[in-house]
């Protein structure tokens, strides 16, 4: 069963004080740090790019940054990011013709491959040969975007799906996920965690990673248990 790890979504932060942001975050418990990139193309809403990740990896050496590419043509940034620091190469099925080559090339940059779905896309088109390729599959609980919308408990199925196919793979939850709605999330078998304002607006958001992944760890132990 694969890990569970927590990913607080920068976008939620104070992108004044990034660098400082993401510190907290891993002071606070955090495995991975998840960077929304939007190119105002794919989703109507700009945020970060490269320059900015290469900062931040400057800043934090050691960073994972697991990086969401809401972009079109996603085969153009695979470079970029590499050298910008990223650990994982997150891209939307929808927005590429040829996600098998584009697998392959993150791979030969050195990061993790990741395979992303929106709201309206079945777990169905990811296919045995795409997920057996990548590490990880993003269902995304929310439109591509923006934050701050509310979940979409309708896309949990989905991850109970894949997981039901690939039992050994990462599976990724992101959008409206806290701690009101997570527990949907780990009993349908996600392990990787994204969480914005539940995490980064909290008082104490070192409790909040804690709640997290504790809820993920029980729901893998009593899966484990119905085997």
């Amino acid at each position: 069963m694969p890990r569970a790890i927590i990913s607080p979504s920068v976008l939620a932060s104070d992108f004044g004080n990034l660098t400082a942001e993401c510190k907290r975050m891993i002071k606070g418990g955090a495995d991975w740090l998840h960077m929304d990139v939007m190119d105002g193309h794919f989703v109507p809403n700009i945020t970060m790019g490269a320059p900015i990740l290469s900062s931040v990896s400057k800043g934090v050496p050691g960073i994972f940054m697991d990086c969401h590419m809401m972009v079109s043509e996603p085969e153009k940034w695979v470079n970029d990011i590499a050298d910008a620091g990223g650990a994982l190469y997150c891209f939307h099925l929808e927005a590429t013709k040829e996600p098998l080559p584009l697998i392959h090339a993150i791979h030969a940059r050195k990061m993790k491959a990741g395979v992303a779905i929106s709201p309206d896309t079945p777990s169905t088109a990811i296919t045995d040969e795409i997920a057996n390729a990548a590490d990880m599959l993003l269902v995304m609980t929310v439109y591509p975007g923006r934050g701050g919308q509310a979940f979409l408990e309708r896309c949990v199925p989905k991850v109970a799906e894949l997981r039901a196919r690939f039992p050994n793979i990462d599976i990724e939850v992101d959008g409206g996920v806290g701690p009101k709605t997570i527990d949907v999330c780990a009993h349908a078998g996600s392990n990787v965690i994204v969480a914005g304002t539940a995490i980064f607006g909290a008082e104490h958001p070192e409790q909040v990673i804690a709640d997290l992944k504790s809820t993920v760890g029980a729901a893998q132990e009593l899966a484990q248990r119905s085997q």
